[in-house]
């Protein structure tokens, strides 16, 4: 699973060449509550927060109760907290903290408030990517151990669907040996729905020589349901079926399973200054074709913004259970805390 480095500095290094002229024309018009008139190019609103690019003073964020109106002659993909979606662009209006979505067939009126997600209609390649890098590393000389964390995601949006490229790697060093190794990676397409509703597909593999577990390919899909989603937070379901091939360590048997998969999902944002993200996720598997077998995984990741919203140090916290795992000399469960420092593309 180390070839996960490989793949994920190759997105990496072409995330970081694209070429300047991919970044649109800066005519989009944000009025502030104190009265202020922001020009430049509206990127996204997602978790509370405008990313804006302006002359002068490159990429910023505004958080959304700072926003008066908007005015933008684009064509975007707007979610509203009730969980329907708009495809228009923005006029401005008279009344305070509201905006008129400017549709096919009609104007909207609708409050700043209940807008959860704006992301422009595109056609170039490059400005549809967004995406994460974090690395994290510990080691101590008593031990001579080493730890070495590195997780990321790059996002590909398209109109009322997108693609997301998800990686994390868990390797523990002792002396030049590795000694313990958890990573997953997983690619899938999720696609948007109206009322909160949305579907995702996603492929994927992981080891965990902890659980025995030399590599596992992975086949979801799920339905899912947001039951909350504000300028604040957001909180969602999903349920559908797992199928996975697992390879023990060692000598075992190649395993063909079939399961249940259960998620709760969590996402908070604070908007005051420090700012901080927390972005917690619990999955339980009940195994149809092992009646005595289940897995459990949770994952919570808080972190504060330093510099600008773009680097952020925070904890990434993993645990992960197998009742019967394939491999009998294997343990029970996994779990791991890393220091991690992440970059965030806009």
């Amino acid at each position: 699973m180390n070839k996960l480095f490989v793949f994920s500095f190759f997105f990496l290094l072409v995330a970081m060449i694209m070429p300047n002229h991919c970044f649109g024309q800066k005519t989009d018009t944000i009025v502030h509550i104190n009265g202020n008139i922001l020009t430049g190019d509206l990127k996204k609103l997602t978790s509370g927060v405008v990313t804006w690019k302006m002359d002068g003073m490159g990429t910023i964020n505004l958080e959304e109760p700072k926003i008066n109106t908007i005015i933008s002659k684009k064509l975007f993909e707007i979610k509203m907290k009730s969980g329907r979606i708009y495809f228009g662009s923005f006029e401005a209006s008279e009344e305070n903290r509201k905006v008129n979505l400017i549709l096919l067939n009609e104007n909207v009126l609708v409050e700043i408030e209940d807008i959860v997600e704006i992301y422009p209609i595109r056609n170039d390649f490059w400005r549809r990517i967004s995406g994460n890098f974090s690395l994290g590393l510990n080691y101590s000389k008593g031990s001579n151990v080493a730890t070495l964390a590195f997780a990321g995601n790059l996002d590909y949006r398209r109109r009322n669907s997108f693609f997301s490229l998800n990686w994390d790697t868990n390797d523990t060093y002792q002396g030049d040996s590795l000694s313990s190794s958890k990573s997953d990676i997983t690619l899938s397409w999720q696609k948007t729905l109206n009322k909160g509703w949305s579907t995702d597909l996603s492929i994927g593999a992981s080891q965990n020589l902890q659980l025995g577990t030399d590599l596992r390919y992975n086949l979801n899909f799920v339905g899912q349901k947001d039951l909350a989603y504000n300028e604040w937070n957001r909180f969602y379901a999903a349920a559908g079926l797992n199928m996975s091939r697992e390879i023990p360590v060692g000598d075992g048997e190649i395993q063909d399973d079939l399961a249940g998969l259960f998620q709760l999902k969590w996402k908070v944002y604070k908007l005051t200054s420090p700012k901080v993200w927390v972005d917690a996720d619990l999955s339980y598997l009940p195994y149809l074709t092992q009646t005595n077998r289940t897995r459990v995984q949770l994952n919570l990741k808080p972190s504060v913004s330093i510099f600008s919203d773009n680097f952020k140090i925070g904890l990434n916290f993993y645990y992960t259970y197998d009742s019967n795992p394939q491999n009998v000399d294997a343990a029970n469960d996994d779990y791991g805390l890393n220091l991690q420092f992440t970059y965030s593309l806009n």
